[in-house]
């Protein structure tokens, strides 16, 4: 009885491995890797330029920091992804104040995400006090002057470090 049980043992011992197909396994991951590399963003400022932004060109290689997102083309004002300004939908409501240099509706908004930036930097343990930083995504076709307004209209609701995003020339 026990001769037989350890000729069984062998017999177990000696049966041939199965062999495992792992080609699509290894082709699932060198998709995903390629999607991870291609998705990956080295700076944590991640922009989403509307449609009617042309970027202008240039050579610089600084990455932004984080901080509020303004961006602006001819006819629309966003900030943080959300329109707070559209020209051609305003209809009798009051754009410029100050003596036309200052955007009203951009100033309210910028005014708003400042207190809740130093709201949460007071409430939260280990919060990074506010920067001041306006990350401008700005079309390359606008005028000085309006450029000039939106600096202003920054400046005036407390964010006096500007960051122009710009399009590199590779």
């Amino acid at each position: 009885m026990r001769n037989r049980l350890i000729r069984n043992r062998i017999k177990r011992k000696r049966t041939e491995p199965v062999d495992v197909d792992i080609t699509s396994l290894l082709d699932i991951l060198v998709i995903l890797l390629v999607f991870l590399l291609k998705s990956y963003n080295s700076s944590g400022v991640i922009f989403n330029v509307p449609k009617g932004i042309k970027l202008p060109y240039s050579e610089a290689k600084q990455l932004n920091t984080p901080g509020v997102i303004v961006q602006v083309s001819e006819t629309k004002i966003w900030v943080d992804d959300q329109v707070i300004l559209d020209v051609t939908k305003s209809g009798n409501r009051v754009i410029y104040d100050r003596g036309g240099s200052r955007i009203v509706s951009l100033y309210n908004e910028l005014r708003k995400k400042r207190s809740l930036y130093k709201q949460a930097a007071k409430t939260a343990k280990g919060a990074k006090k506010f920067s001041g930083i306006v990350n401008l995504v700005v079309d390359k076709g606008l005028k000085y002057s309006y450029v000039k307004k939106i600096l202003a209209t920054c400046a005036d609701a407390g964010f006096q470090k500007y960051k122009f995003v710009v399009s590199s020339l590779n």
